[in-house]
C-alpha cells in the first residue's frame, strides 16, 4: 500500500479528533454554565458528564486507528498487534454505545419537558454509529485472524 493513502488517514483521523477537542474545552463548558432554562439543568448535566465520558473511549479508539495505520506502513498489518487493536476498537465502540443508552432516559426527560421529540432521535445517532462499528470492527477483525491463519499455513507449506 503506497504512504500516501495511510498519510490521508492519518490526517483525517487527526482532523476528526480536533472537532472533538474543541466541543470539550469551549462548547460542552459554555452550555454547561450557560443553559437555555435553568429548570433544565438537573437534565443537563448527566447528559453532558455521559458525553464527556465517551469522549475517552473515542479518542482511545481514534489512537488505536492510528496506531493501526502504522502499523500497515511497517508492513505488519497481518499480524496479532493489528488484531489487539481492532479488539480494542470493537470494545471502544462498545463502551461508547452503553454510555449513550446510560444518557437516553436523561435525553428523553429533556425532550420531553422541551417538547422535542426530534432530540430522542438525534440522541440515538451515536448509539447506532458506534454499534456500525462495533460490527464493522469484529468483521475486520475476524477477517484478520482467518488471513493470518492462512498466511501461516502458507509459510509451513514447503
Amino acid at each position: 500500500m503506497k504512504r500516501g493513502t495511510t498519510l490521508f488517514l492519518k490526517l483525517a483521523i487527526t482532523i476528526i479528533g480536533i472537532p472533538i477537542i474543541a466541543l470539550g474545552m469551549f462548547g460542552m463548558y459554555w452550555l454547561g454554565n450557560n443553559p437555555v432554562d435553568s429548570n433544565y439543568s438537573y437534565i443537563l448535566y448527566p447528559i453532558l458528564i455521559g458525553i464527556y465520558a465517551s469522549t475517552i473511549p473515542f479518542y482511545i479508539a481514534l489512537y488505536m486507528a492510528f496506531r493501526l495505520l502504522i502499523y500497515i506502513d511497517k508492513n505488519k498489518a497481518f499480524s496479532l498487534i493489528s488484531i489487539k487493536a481492532l479488539n480494542n476498537i470493537k470494545y471502544c465502540a462498545v463502551t461508547i454505545s452503553i454510555l449513550y443508552v446510560a444518557i437516553m432516559p436523561f435525553v428523553y426527560l429533556l425532550a420531553d419537558k422541551d417538547d422535542a421529540p426530534g432530540l430522542i432521535i438525534i440522541g440515538m445517532v451515536p448509539i447506532f454509529a458506534s454499534m456500525i462499528i462495533t460490527v464493522f470492527s469484529a468483521v475486520l477483525q475476524r477477517l484478520l485472524q482467518e488471513a493470518i491463519d492462512i498466511k501461516s499455513e502458507n509459510d509451513l507449506t514447503v
